[in-house]
C-alpha cells in the first residue's frame, strides 16, 4: 500500500471482520458503507495480532471488528484488539443458506464478520430510568389479598 492512499483513507471509519482458527486468523476491512478494502491472513501469535491490527488502522478508523468465535479461537484476537482500546463485537457465523448462495472461505466470513459487525453499529447504552411516555401504560400495583380464613 502506498502512502498516497493511506493519506487518503486516514480520515475513514472502517469495520473489520475476522474469521479465527487454531492457527490462523483472516482479518477483513470495509468501509463504513461496506466497500471491501483489504483483507489478510496472519498468524495467531503476539506479532500475528499486531499485524492483523496495524492492517485494521491503516485504512482509518476502526469503529467496530467483528469477530467469530471471541472465546474460542478467536479469544487471543479480541484481547489484543480490546488492549489497544478497540471495540470487539462477537458475531455468529453465517448461516447454512448464506453459505450455499455466496460460498464458504475465511475471506468471505472474514468480510462477512465485518458486515455484521457494520450492521450492528455501536452500541446503545442501556437506559436507566422508563421514557415518560411510557408511564401512562404502567400498570398499577395489585390490592392487597385478603388474609385466608381461620378454620
Amino acid at each position: 500500500m502506498t502512502s498516497e492512499v493511506a493519506d487518503d483513507t486516514a480520515d475513514q471509519d472502517v469495520f473489520g471482520g475476522v474469521d479465527s482458527h487454531a492457527d490462523t486468523i483472516h482479518v477483513a476491512v470495509i468501509s463504513d458503507n461496506g466497500g471491501h478494502l483489504a483483507d489478510a491472513e496472519f498468524r495467531t501469535t503476539t506479532a500475528g495480532y499486531a499485524a492483523a491490527l496495524a492492517v485494521l488502522n491503516a485504512h482509518g478508523l476502526v469503529i467496530a471488528i467483528g469477530v467469530e468465535g471471541t472465546a474460542s479461537y478467536g479469544a487471543g484476537f479480541t484481547r489484543a484488539a480490546r488492549s489497544a482500546g478497540l471495540q470487539v463485537v462477537e458475531v455468529n457465523r453465517p448461516d447454512r443458506s448464506e453459505r450455499r448462495r455466496i460460498g464458504k472461505s475465511d475471506r468471505i466470513d472474514a468480510y462477512a464478520a465485518a458486515r455484521a459487525a457494520l450492521s450492528d453499529g455501536p452500541p446503545v447504552p442501556p437506559r436507566t430510568t422508563p421514557s415518560p411516555a411510557y408511564a401512562p401504560c404502567t400498570t398499577p400495583p395489585a390490592p392487597p389479598s385478603k388474609p385466608a380464613p381461620q378454620p
